[in-house]
């Protein structure tokens, strides 16, 4: 997450190294890639348990398994550790006088030498050894964390930071923007394959951070620029792709930047959907995560249709759901809270629970929104419940999810009858029934790749699906399920159009173009 609420105090937080020596970052990226301070060296460094440990900002395995005194358990305990290491020894592995000079290292005693920041390697789709900065001791950023309270503070790579990585659609665009930039995770991906990123960010430490981190991956530098939501953008300039972890966080009060929104209840997660599609370009995609309020008397997928801008299709995806005090409990912990007074624990629980109250908030969901900006007359918003597994990433999944919106509008039940289809990728038949059934009870179409979808179908779909490799039209294969069948060809194909789109709209059968 990334700050995109309303005010900063001043941070309390230690000096940052300089963001304007590219030669220092330079040569330190390639002494960290020298001494194998990769995601793969690290992995076969501390061994799975410990790594996953480390992925929950517990460092006890990796102490125990850095005692040694190689090159990188010495830069294991230096940039992810926190442990001083001997000035001479350090001198061996990096350039540690430039790395002094520039702030990345800083004396302690009589002759050690520390880290400034966290440096946590971190790899990219296409197999890239990248580095996330963040602040000391929050190289995990989100929920489960650290837990600084340090309103400024910039966190790392976290499951939400993953999430909307994956997500996001992966084509070549001229421009992106990534709002509430935070240590610089999204920018990072989108300066693949974005000509021109713009990141920023309401906490100037961020923008600062995400210099480091473009810097030290060996990425182009982004345009950054401090403010709040659009704030920083003009009128006139338009995104192929946005992207925003947002402070999603519905608390009461704005107490820590890179999580709390600012704004009362989720309005800034309606805020940056509602503002989104009049930034976008023809075409263009905004991807977010966000919170959403389930209050009492009204649906939750009608409080999201409602947000959605003029002139986008849309996609929102509730990935879970949690009642009041399971939410409180969550950030609470998140900040530390209960490991302090016992009373301004309960006290600080107290004045959640107040805060839903008096909103009428018995739950709140957490999910995806996808905007793609588009030409059509009536835009499609489809708003649903998947809290199951899903195979990341899922950025082709969902991109295949609005041209198949696009084919849909285009082809009348008439047109669909003429088209051909094949079954999608890895979609298995089950039949479910009693043992020794002559019958199935029903049967369900399962998808084992992306959003892996189970849909229950009749023997007509079930068998329409089955024999859809692209070589006959729907229409030819319908009327040879009627002959075989004993039913009428005309019904069979006027009844059946309404399923084989919505196989189709769930990606089960794909249109051979």
């Amino acid at each position: 997450m990334g700050g995109v609420s309303n005010a900063v105090s001043q941070s309390p937080l230690s000096p940052l190294p300089s963001s304007d020596r590219p030669d220092v970052a330079a040569r330190l990226r390639d002494a960290l890639l020298g001494a194998s301070f990769t995601a793969d060296g690290l992995l076969e460094l501390l061994g799975a348990p410990a790594y996953a440990a480390l992925a929950r900002s517990e460092t006890v395995p990796a102490l125990r398994a850095t005692r040694g005194d190689t090159p990188l358990e010495l830069l294991v305990r230096l940039f992810l550790l926190q442990q001083p290491v001997p000035h001479a020894r350090v001198a061996d592995v990096l350039p540690v006088e430039a790395c002094l000079e520039s702030g990345w290292l800083t004396r302690v005693g009589g002759d050690g030498v520390a880290a400034t920041v966290d440096v946590r390697p971190y790899g990219g789709p296409g197999g890239e050894d990248w580095f996330i900065v963040s602040d000391l001791g929050c190289a995990v950023g989100g929920a489960g964390g650290i837990g600084r309270r340090d309103e400024g503070v910039v966190l790392g790579v976290g499951g939400a930071s993953t999430t909307l990585a994956g997500i996001t659609v992966r084509t070549p665009v001229a421009a992106a923007l990534d709002l509430g930039t935070g240590s610089g995770i999204q920018a990072l991906h989108a300066a693949q394959h974005a000509t021109r990123v713009t990141a920023t960010d309401l906490n100037p430490r961020a923008l600062h951070i995400t210099a480091l981190t473009l810097a030290l991956s060996g990425a182009p530098a982004a345009d950054l620029r401090e403010g709040s939501l659009f704030e920083p953008v003009r009128d006139d300039e338009k995104y192929d792709l946005i992207v925003s972890n947002p402070p999603f966080v519905i608390s009461p009060g704005a107490r820590l930047t890179y999580r709390d929104g600012g704004m009362g209840g989720d309005d800034l997660c309606r805020t940056l959907v509602q503002e989104a599609g009049e930034r976008l370009n023809e075409g263009g995609f905004a991807q977010f995560l966000a919170n959403w309020q389930h209050v009492e008397g009204e649906d939750w997928q009608e409080r999201l249709r409602s947000w959605m801008p003029r002139g986008c299709d849309a996609w929102v995806v509730q990935r879970e759901v949690q009642d009041v005090n399971q939410y409180a409990e969550l950030w609470l912990r998140d900040a530390g809270d209960h490991r302090e007074d016992v009373a301004e624990y309960q006290a600080r629980y107290d004045a959640w629970l107040d805060e839903f109250e008096a909103r009428k908030v018995k739950a709140v969901g957490f999910g995806w929104i996808t905007l793609r900006r588009t030409g059509a007359a009536v835009p499609s918003v489809t708003a649903e419940e998947w809290p199951h597994p899903v195979e990341q990433p899922l950025g082709d999944t969902i991109r295949a999810h609005f041209d198949r919106l696009d084919y849909l509008r285009d082809h009348d039940d008439a047109a669909l009858l003429e088209a051909h289809f094949r079954l999608g990728a890895e979609v298995v038949q089950e039949q479910v029934g009693l043992p020794g059934a002559e019958d199935p009870e029903h049967v369900v179409l399962r998808q084992n790749r992306g959003m892996r979808r189970a849909t229950r179908v009749d023997t007509v779909g079930a068998g329409f699906a089955g024999v859809c490799d692209g070589t006959m039209s729907a229409g030819r294969i319908l009327d040879a399920i009627a002959q075989l069948i004993g039913e009428d060809p005309v019904l069979l194909r006027d009844r059946t159009p309404t399923q084989i789109r919505l196989l189709v709209e769930q990606g089960f059968l794909e249109p051979v173009r």
